[in-house]
């Protein structure tokens, strides 16, 4: 265009921003249907139109949108004041006597007006009978949730002074948010970055799904995850927030407390971690709401006429903003003000002392109110609060500087400059000392306190676990698990699978029982399950799936029963948490069963699993397409010969491998009654397998032995010389094993089936801990001993997992145990060629028993040999743990 055009052009686009801001004038959201209306039609005429998902850098509530605070600022501050200095003198004074003991200052210094806005005025510990809201704190923020527990009175002094001393005579406080160390203070463990906005993401969920089951209440209680912003390069944290949009989870507030710093440095130094998120959230479709600014830049704004001030702010990134918080006054008019003449203008009135003091708006409690107050009245989605602070607010020496997350001391001056900045109202005495400080109950701040919370339904955080009334069904109500197959080929998957139907049945527990599966129901046969109880679709099936005319179609229903949560080891995991501890949080014994390809359980999600067993949690873990040799074709991707060892690592783990139904039925029977009857906090793996063969019924009398791991399943005919060990599958090869043996060799063995060689060590060793401990009484037998008295010959021990796993007996089988196992990477073939290149089938467990028997003199030893080549075995083969 010539000038002249362009001029005319330019003329039209204000008269249409002329146009534009009448229609706002007259509703706001009128521009925001004008505007979609614009987009649609310049999409009709095939106009490009921008695709951004980023908003001007300033807070998304304009201030003639806000409300007036409710509350009593000025009490509040003191409140929060006080709570700033015991976190900080906790952390302060343990470090002094005990140097490196650690601990967190900073982080709950740039979050704590975000927590005390929550505290005062949304965080509910009830709604009347029904529990309250969840909150995911972060877990580097603990020292500040320990601080007002005992501005609260439950906490003492003496646990503050005890802050990472939890083995000493008088009572300690935990590093984080750990349920398993203090049972009665914290709901989840969250400082494992990523596990804690994950698990809320399907807590919400879950939550929403007990409703519209019925199981619990519908009330207006959210789930609040508190994350920090570098927390959001775990791909945990982000990775499903999807979810959130997809399932209307209105319930869910997450609130990033983007202070822009990492334990290192800036989270994103060139650019803007809040732009970048706020992306990231738009884009999934979340509500967002962006809290950048303090009230003190509202005058600033509403002077600005250029727009100038914005612009500036826009072309400065997170390292510069850093560096504006860590210098002073002089530095950021000069840095940021001082780009633009009209800009060093608009401050001319400003002190240094003034503009070093500028607040960002996760500091200002208005602005933070009215963020929050939007985000718990936002109704069809979750919400994001993107609340900018300052690492270390208010600590002169460390704020916004690099090694703020390290810090753990202040010096005299900075104690001092510490209690100046905030008006702490402590006295002198508590400054030089840095000691903790509680004021008098009658004093007006500590009533406003106690006040805020009892209007808010009691106090958090704290974790309680209501009286439940449960009684488990009995072994007999599995009797048809427990009588085989009759000589039909099954597997132990399809009588899982059967054995869930049943207990979907069940009267008392069916309704109780959640099945977990990552998008594998077909691969584990679980059609039938499928039909019967219906998948959880919130919305219900709106639609007519393709298969709708035949008998086990796909069927979808608000009051589903199965979670099919698609392709995430990671979201089923964080449901199986949450309905796992539902018990504790819900007062419901929910019975989560999580099925799964078990080659992508513990070595995929080994950290989740491990924070389950922090939460105290509850329920099955199912290992499908188990062990290393039974899954056909897949190879090393896929055949898993470990997860039993990274499940014997987590202690309230109890792990099973059973071989035949009978055992599968026994181990889900004693980890109901022992996990909702007598409410232990342990939870259970077991494996499955693909493989058919016929189940045999339970022989008399072994129910003891298959809960204890280990027991004689089948004798040999005279007197034995040999011990076959076996579990899961490979026990069939053992029984192949145990005849080859009589019938060629002419040698007795007895067969023995290990469901659980991690209870049987478990066992031993606390044995062998009492012994020790007690070197003056009588040393007891453990549960190995004591079945194995009278047993007489080496032990061979063959499994579809690795060798360490018998090998673990080997302390109290001196020179007895020889173990086959499956180390090394998989391949892909049938089960025959996996188990010889593996030597765990029955010819290889031959051979071991007569090299064995060969070395112990008692079988000769180049007939040995001989029968190795006659057993087909390749001497000379690769080792498997190293091809």
């Amino acid at each position: 265009m010539d000038s002249a055009a362009k001029q005319d052009f330019a003329a039209q686009v204000a008269e249409w921003m002329e146009a534009f801001d009448d229609v706002v004038a007259e509703g706001r959201e009128l521009g925001t249907e004008l505007l979609e209306a614009l987009k649609k039609r310049a999409l009709e005429k095939g106009v490009a139109t921008p695709a951004g998902v980023s908003t001007p850098y300033k807070n998304t509530i304009p201030v003639e949108d806000q409300v007036a605070y409710p509350g009593d600022l000025a009490m509040e501050k003191k409140v929060e004041s006080l709570i700033r200095w015991n976190a900080m003198s906790m952390v302060h004074l343990q470090n002094k006597k005990d140097a490196g003991i650690g601990g967190h200052i900073s982080t709950y210094q740039s979050q704590a007006t975000l927590l005390e806005v929550g505290f005062n005025h949304f965080f509910h510990a009830s709604y009347g009978d029904q529990p309250g809201d969840f909150i995911y704190f972060q877990g580097h923020a603990s020292p500040g949730l320990y601080a007002r527990a005992f501005l609260e009175g439950r906490l003492t002094e003496q646990h503050l002074k005890n802050f990472r001393h939890e083995l000493r005579d008088t009572p300690g406080l935990s590093s984080y948010p750990h349920p398993w160390l203090m049972k009665d203070f914290w709901n989840f463990p969250t400082v494992s970055m990523g596990i804690g906005p994950l698990n809320a993401l399907y807590q919400a969920r879950f939550m929403k799904y007990l409703e519209n089951r019925g199981l619990i209440e519908k009330t207006d209680r959210k789930v609040w995850a508190f994350l920090g912003d570098g927390e959001t390069d775990e791909v945990d944290t982000l990775g499903a927030i999807s979810l959130g949009t997809r399932e209307k989870l209105d319930n869910l507030i997450f609130v990033v407390n983007c202070n822009l710093q990492r334990l290192d440095g800036p989270v994103r130094g060139n650019s803007r971690i809040i732009d970048e998120l706020e992306g990231m959230f738009r884009g999934a479709g979340w509500n967002v709401i962006k809290v950048i600014w303090g009230s003190d830049w509202d005058e600033l704004f509403a002077r600005d006429k250029s727009g100038l001030l914005l612009k500036r702010m826009e072309e400065c990134v997170d390292g510069e903003y850093q560096a504006f918080k860590a210098k002073d006054g002089a530095y950021l008019r000069k840095e940021f003000f001082g780009k633009y003449p009209e800009l060093i203008e608009l401050v001319k009135d400003k002190t240094d002392a003034e503009l070093q003091l500028l607040t960002r708006g996760g500091h200002d409690p208005l602005k933070v109110y009215n963020a929050y107050k939007q985000a718990t009245e936002h109704k069809g989605g979750p919400t994001v609060v993107l609340a900018k602070t300052v690492k270390g607010y208010g600590i002169a020496a460390d704020q916004a500087r690099n090694p703020t997350h390290s810090s753990k001391k202040l010096t005299d001056d900075g104690l001092d400059a510490f209690q100046k900045f905030f008006n702490i109202p402590v006295p002198e005495q508590t400054v030089k000392d840095a000691s903790p400080f509680r004021p008098a109950d009658d004093t007006p701040e500590m009533q406003y306190m106690h006040a805020r919370r009892k209007e808010m339904g009691g106090y958090l955080p704290s974790r309680t676990v209501p009286k439940i009334e449960f009684k488990a069904p009995e072994l007999d109500f599995y009797k048809d698990w427990l009588s085989g197959s009759k000589g039909r080929a099954v597997s132990t998957t399809m009588s899982f699978v059967n054995l869930m139907n049943g207990l979907l049945k069940n009267p008392v527990v069916g309704k109780l029982v959640v099945p977990i599966i990552p998008d594998e129901g077909r691969t584990f046969g679980f059609e039938s399950v499928m039909k019967a109880v219906s998948i959880y679709a919130p919305e219900g099936q709106k639609y007519v799936p393709h298969d709708a005319a035949m008998l086990l179609s796909y069927s979808e229903k608000k009051t589903g029963q199965i979670l099919e949560e698609g392709i995430t080891e990671a979201g089923s995991m964080a449901s199986f948490t949450a309905a796992g501890t539902a018990y504790s949080n819900y007062g419901v014994p929910m019975i989560p069963f999580y099925m799964y390809y078990s080659m992508f359980g513990f070595q995929r999600i080994g950290d989740m699993a491990w924070a389950f067993a922090d939460s105290r949690g509850k329920g099955f873990m199912m290992g499908g397409t188990a062990g290393r040799t039974t899954m056909l074709g897949e190879g090393l991707q896929h055949q898993d010969g470990h997860s039993h060892v990274l499940s014997a690592t987590i202690p309230t783990c109890v792990s099973y491998d059973p071989a035949y139904a009978f055992e599968l039925a026994v181990v889900v029977q004693d980890g109901i009654k022992r996990m909702y009857e007598k409410m232990e906090d342990v939870f259970y793996y077991v494996t499955m397998y693909n493989e058919d063969y016929p189940m045999p019924a339970m022989p008399e009398g072994v129910a003891e032995g298959i809960l204890k791991g280990l027991y004689k399943f089948q004798a040999g005919e005279g007197k034995a010389t040999v011990q076959l060990f076996g579990s899961g599958p490979i026990l069939n090869e053992v029984l192949k094993a145990q005849a080859m043996l009589a019938e060629k060799y002419k040698i007795v063995a007895d067969v023995w089936s290990v469901p659980s060689y991690t209870q049987v060590r478990r066992d031993a060793l606390a044995t062998e801990r009492w012994n020790r401990l007690h070197p003056a009484e009588k040393a007891k037998k453990n549960y190995l001993e004591t079945v194995l008295e009278g047993a007489e010959g080496p032990i061979i021990a063959a499994s579809d997992y690795m060798k360490v796993i018998p090998d673990a007996l080997s302390p109290w089988l001196p020179g007895r145990l020889v173990t086959l196992g499956t180390d090394g990477f998989g391949r892909s073939d049938n089960r025959e060629y996996l188990r010889a290149h593996f030597e765990v089938n029955a010819a290889s467990i031959v051979g071991a028993t007569l090299s064995k028997l060969a070395r112990d003199g008692k079988f000769d030893a180049k007939k040995a040999q001989k029968a190795l080549t006659d057993l087909g075995l390749n001497v000379d083969a690769n080792d498997p743990a190293r091809t």
